[in-house]
């Protein structure tokens, strides 16, 4: 065993001849324990609205997504995309066809982003899990039905299965404004109202309405194209993979995405907030290393008479200063290791038992801070704590040595 490491573990777990060393010492231990588990819950709290957040957006977003690089729509009948639907992994494929459009029902009117879909849209994400009825309906007898999203509902004075019918209108692709007469400058379709979604999402609830892809191309000008093929995959696929193989086939002209490069915007938010929270997290800690350096300088001075004896015995000052450069070190580990668990099991405790509300039950889509351990987090966090250790017990042990 190294001399220097075998001394470092004596010294901080055998006795010390003053008891306030020992004292010191664990308020060392336990300021970084504190630090350390409260930087494991903060991130795995950010990792958890997040997770939260992608569940949210998957009642809506596909697993996948194909658009175009530029432009609003595409052809999806090429032999490029034929080569795509036939990939194993692939389980359903569903296209859609989305532009801005104005509803009006009677007197109330608002700008809306009418979602085409195809009639298997239920199979490719968990959208009835949203909606009031349960059951995504697209067509009626001898109509069209709109499912919106209760935003919109609202601001139209609306509800599910109202007998009269709303007009949707939209701007006539190709065709000469007509100055005179600006209402012929509008195509109208109509669809009776068959259900209301609500996802606490407001970019969906305040603004989106589906209806059958045929009505949506019938009121846009298109015959076959779509604005984006959406993808679920089979259970048990790498999505990473699979995704690669996607864009390989697709080509430069067009953009594949997961569930969180489709809402980047909120999930780089999430993120952004996440790493800076560590960074002030990483300044408690840095306080708390202060406890360390004190530790450290009066456990030099009691060991006075040691660093005499081990001199005697041949010892120099590099093998005197690793010394306490170990026991300093050792106790980073020590309450990095401690956090770190203390952390993991108060995050598991929060996950299954929801011990920490975030208000009054029924105000929020969750009751319980959502949270999420990632292993990536954890060695970053155990790193950074070992890193501050180690800048913390070096001044110490240098000045001590320099005027020994």
């Amino acid at each position: 065993m190294n001399p220097a490491f075998y001394i470092a573990k004596r010294y901080l777990f055998s006795k010390k001849s003053h008891n306030a060393i020992n004292i010191i010492s664990m308020v060392a231990i336990c300021g970084l324990t504190v630090a350390t588990l409260a930087t494991v819950c903060t991130l795995s709290v950010f990792n958890g609205f997040r997770e939260f957040g992608a569940s949210m957006f998957g009642v809506f977003d596909p697993e996948l997504k194909i658009t175009p690089a530029s432009g609003k729509v595409f052809n999806p009948n090429s032999d490029k995309f034929l080569e795509i639907k036939n990939l194993p992994e692939i389980e359903v494929i569903s296209e859609t066809l989305e532009d801005n459009a104005l509803m009006v029902y009677r007197e109330r009117q608002m700008p809306v982003m009418l979602k085409g879909v195809s009639d298997n849209f239920a199979q490719l994400v968990p959208i009835e899990q949203a909606l009031f009825g349960g059951k995504l309906e697209l067509h009626g007898e001898t109509s069209s039905l709109a499912t919106l999203g209760v935003g919109v509902a609202a601001v139209l004075g609306v509800n599910a299965n109202y007998l009269s019918a709303l007009e949707i209108y939209a701007p006539k692709r190709n065709a000469k404004v007509n100055m005179t007469n600006p209402l012929a400058n509008f195509k109208p379709e109509y669809a009776y109202i068959g259900d209301l979604f609500i996802l606490n999402e407001p970019v969906y609830d305040d603004n989106y309405v589906l209806v059958p892809i045929a009505l949506a191309r019938n009121l846009f000008d298109y015959e076959t194209e779509v604005s984006a093929w959406e993808i679920k995959l089979k259970a048990g696929v790498s999505l990473s993979e699979t995704k690669q193989k996607i864009r390989r086939l697709a080509g430069e002209n067009f953009v594949v995405k997961n569930r969180f490069e489709q809402q980047e915007e909120a999930f780089r938010m999430i993120s952004i907030e996440k790493w800076v929270t560590f960074l002030m997290l990483c300044f408690i800690l840095l306080i708390a290393a202060f406890n360390l350096i004190g530790s450290l300088s009066m456990l030099m001075v009691d060991k006075k008479n040691d660093i005499t004896t081990l001199r005697n015995l041949g010892a120099n000052n590099r093998l005197i200063s690793r010394v306490f450069l170990f026991e300093g070190w050792m106790i980073s580990a020590v309450g990095a290791v401690t956090g770190l668990i203390a952390g993991i099991l108060l995050c598991f405790g929060q996950q299954y038992f929801g011990w920490i509300k975030l208000g009054t039950s029924g105000m929020f889509a969750i009751d319980a801070y959502p949270v999420k351990v990632e292993i990536t987090d954890l060695l970053i966090i155990f790193a950074a704590v070992l890193t501050i250790g180690f800048l913390a017990v070096i001044y110490p042990v240098r000045y001590w040595m320099k005027n020994e």
